[in-house]
């Protein structure tokens, strides 16, 4: 008998999905039922760039999927357990000919692998599988110059909307050894349950219904200081568009939001908004570029872009390591941005950047342990932008300049007041504005009255920042000899950026420093 299977991946919508849209024409061609199918992999939420708040936010997701699923008649989804490549062969056995159909996936190195295994078992089997892209990335990608050109291609292909109604018979549980979807287990937590010592309270909910709420709010007043407020983790938090875990999870698709910018700037005729929203537009673009690095590369991952670097940091200082993580490392902006990152899942771009940086330069620690570690924190975790991100902001690429974030000018230009050090710091509530961003300097009389003792209250910074960062920098130059510039233009013309398009004018070319965080 045959039968169409729907793999939702990272893609937990009906709208704007061609593989539901192929399924549905397979199953009218050959009379058969259809099956949307969730894998819960065990192995892969063991990961150490995997965490609870990341499951939570698919749970919910898969609801509100679930419930969509039905209000159009089907039956509901249903979910397996097990490796779905060995699922497939024990489905072929039972008499079943499949049919699978999907997005794309460019994901972290553990579901690169688990596509090849799938793939070359869809071809033992003889099964049809049929993947479609989610984004405007090549699959192969022959030419970077070409890119552009197809990004703006695929973006303008018109959306497919959701289905009136499924088909009577799109059973949830007609496969055996699937399940309904409302089993699925709330709480997955990894064994190695250290990154999920802190709880999310302030995550974001699950679901395309909260994506397009966002949306709405958005365009409708939030996006307005888009440009100008992005930076500052004081005004972020309002002026982002909080999209990206919607995103990345596929709850909303890249190509509606193109769709939706360009078609709200149409209608804006406030000059300063549409600006915003013209910024906006650009961070789409960029979410593309960077997960189209780690789709040509992705042992990007764990390697060094540029083989310079690759031994660049060895020693592990385990204490610094884990006073980075609790927000402990006596910097009070890097502190706070870290503890709102444990409540919240999310942090602006910019911020991320910045606890890249300190990890990377003055403490001059490996950058793979703290980038899987920022993974699972980020409830949006997108691992073609992150890797990328990670690597630009750690400086190993060799064709970006080392960016090293002062953590005190930052904070005393985007936190001048320290509102969002006290905020976070509560440690720190008593100090004064004028000791607030570097409280290791004041004298001993103003901890006794501001009733912080440094050391005992708050910690002084691990290193000193100006000698750590000049070592750093010299560690860095000292490599960058001729042979390194000749594979730097290579890496440059493999994974650098182009003009859009033809048309594009030369002010619409931005710092790769940009994405939609």
């Amino acid at each position: 008998m045959h039968v169409a299977v729907v793999w939702f991946k990272r893609d937990l919508r009906l709208v704007d999905h061609p593989p539901l849209q192929q399924a549905l024409d397979y199953c009218r061609r050959y009379d058969c039922p259809l099956v949307g199918l969730y894998a819960l992999e065990h192995d892969y939420w063991q990961l150490p760039d995997t965490s609870q708040r990341q499951w939570a936010f698919i749970y919910e997701s898969l609801q509100a999927l679930n419930q969509h699923w039905r209000q159009l008649g089907g039956a509901g989804l249903c979910f397996i357990s097990t490796d779905l490549a060995e699922q497939l062969e024990k489905w072929q056995q039972q008499g079943h000919q499949l049919a699978l159909f999907s997005h794309q996936e460019t994901g972290n190195f553990w579901t690169y692998q688990r596509d090849i295994k799938v793939e070359n078992k869809c071809r033992q089997l003889n099964v049809h599988w049929q993947q479609s892209p989610q984004f405007g990335v090549l699959r192969p990608n022959p030419d970077r110059d070409q890119w552009a050109e197809h990004w703006q291609v695929f973006m303008q292909q018109a959306l497919t909307s959701a289905p009136k109604h499924l088909l009577a018979n799109a059973n949830a549980c007609l496969l055996p050894g699937s399940h309904p979807i409302g089993d699925l287990p709330a709480d997955i937590r990894p064994n190695h349950a250290s990154h999920d010592h802190w709880p999310c309270p302030g995550r974001q909910l699950g679901g395309r219904e909260q994506a397009l709420a966002l949306w709405q709010s958005f365009i409708d007043q939030r996006g307005r200081f888009y440009r100008s407020s992005i930076s500052s983790p004081l005004t972020a938090e309002q002026a982002c568009s909080r999209l990206s875990p919607y995103l990345a999870m596929g709850c909303i698709s890249v190509r509606e939001l193109v769709h939706a910018v360009r078609w709200q700037k149409q209608q804006c005729t406030d000059k300063y908004f549409k600006r915003s929203l013209t910024a906006f537009e650009s961070r789409l673009w960029w979410h593309c570029h960077f997960i189209q690095k780690l789709e040509d590369q992705p042992d990007m991952e764990w390697q060094a872009l540029h083989p310079a670097y690759r031994q660049l940091r060895s020693d592990i200082n385990s204490d610094w390591q884990q006073a980075w993580r609790q927000g402990r490392t006596g910097w009070p902006l890097v502190d706070a941005c870290m503890r709102y990152l444990h409540h919240h899942g999310w942090l602006n771009f910019r911020m991320r950047a910045m606890l890249m940086s300190i990890i990377s330069y003055p403490l001059w620690q490996p950058w793979q342990p703290a980038a899987q570690f920022l993974a699972a924190q980020f409830v949006d975790y997108e691992p073609g932008i992150h890797y990328p991100q990670v690597q630009m902001q750690a400086g190993t690429t060799g064709i970006n300049i080392p960016r090293i974030y002062n953590p005190t000018l930052q904070a005393q230009k985007l936190d001048p007041k320290g509102e969002f050090i006290r905020r976070w710091l509560p440690e720190l509530r008593s100090v004064s504005n004028a000791w607030i961003h570097q409280p290791w300097l004041m004298p001993a009389s103003q901890q006794r009255q501001s009733g912080v003792i440094l050391g005992q209250h708050y910690p002084e910074p691990l290193v000193d920042f100006a000698q750590a960062s000049r070592r750093a920098k010299a560690h860095i130059t000292q490599l960058r000899d001729a042979e390194f510039m000749a594979t730097a233009r290579d890496i440059g013309h493999k994974h650098g950026s182009r003009k859009r398009s033809r048309r594009a004018n030369k002010k619409s070319t931005h710092s790769q420093q940009l994405s939609l965080f």
